[in-house]
């Protein structure tokens, strides 16, 4: 038996087919301008899936906080026709299977705990660090969602002066520092240079990597405190920069220096997947909630 698994994006939609525990036939296609359109694409992916497969169900990764209960996705996204109606329904209704669906970074850090950087661990806080940061928490490899379901916003946590985690610790609001102090425009530097500039000897740009990291370091602590995982696993952009770890744990031994309660240092990974992260970790959701329904 073979589970269809979609990815929907702001720009596109990934798809293939878990079987023999891999994932086989692998596509995408442009996210569409409207609901009917996204499940006629579907429809279609899955009309074909069915003649080479035999499907046991549906696996989606989703924008959005999904709500398994009430059985729709909720907040907003780019995708603004997912949410506040039945999806689930619907789908169900479409595709004639079984159909589950998690929050696409939830679903990254399912993948992580199934197959990836922390396929030993039950207790593992997932980050996220992009535009802002996010993520999940996974307690017996299980997604918590929490009452309000906001489980995994790390980004909100206040760090500074009124300033989030998101506004404090990534690499796109150092590259955004770096401009104003140099006086370029925003779109003119990314993240990557910023790097690069701090290891050619650029002096704002050693700063601003400093201050990068010292936050970043900052919301680690907090969360490893707080929640006192097994591991934390790094995802999103920086996570494929060379030497992070090593950077993270020197920076941490540094910060630990200067407080006296601590008493551990967190276990920091980066994670084993990427471009297929949302659709191996749909996956797995959809076998945990299955199983579930076995028992």
């Amino acid at each position: 038996m073979a589970i269809l698994v979609f990815d929907i994006g702001g720009s596109s939609v990934k798809y293939g087919v878990w079987n023999k525990d891999q994932l086989m036939d692998k596509g995408k296609f442009t996210t569409p301008e409207t609901w009917d359109e996204m499940k006629e694409q579907l429809a279609a992916v899955k009309e074909k899936a069915a003649r080479h497969y035999s499907l046991e169900g549906v696996a989606l990764s989703a924008p959005g906080a999904v709500n398994q209960e009430t059985k729709q996705i909720e907040g907003i996204s780019a995708v603004k026709y997912l949410h506040f109606f039945p999806i689930y329904d619907e789908l169900e209704d479409l595709f004639a299977l079984p159909v589950a669906i998690e929050n696409d970074a939830n679903s990254a850090a399912l993948a992580e705990v199934w197959k990836g950087s922390a396929r030993e661990n039950d207790t593992v806080l997932f980050v996220v660090i992009g535009t802002g940061i996010g993520g999940a928490v996974i307690v017996n490899k299980k997604v918590h969602h929490g009452p309000h379901l906001f489980g995994g916003e790390f980004g909100y946590m206040v760090l500074n002066e009124g300033k989030t985690f998101s506004e404090l610790g990534t690499a796109v609001k150092m590259a955004r520092r770096y401009a104003e102090r140099k006086g370029l425009a925003y779109e003119a530097i990314d993240g990557k240079q910023v790097f690069e500039l701090a290891e050619k000897g650029d002096p704002v740009a050693i700063e601003e990597v400093d201050t990068f990291y010292s936050f970043l370091i900052m919301g680690l602590y907090n969360l490893a405190y707080s929640f006192d995982p097994e591991k934390i696993i790094i995802g999103g952009g920086v996570s494929s920069m060379n030497g992070l770890i090593e950077r993270l744990n020197q920076e941490f031994d540094r910060f630990l220096k200067q407080i006296n309660h601590h008493t551990f240092r967190p276990d920091l990974e980066v994670c084993t997947f990427r471009n297929d992260a949302n659709l191996i970790g749909a996956v797995y959701n959809f076998i945990q909630k299955n199983k579930d329904t076995d028992d």
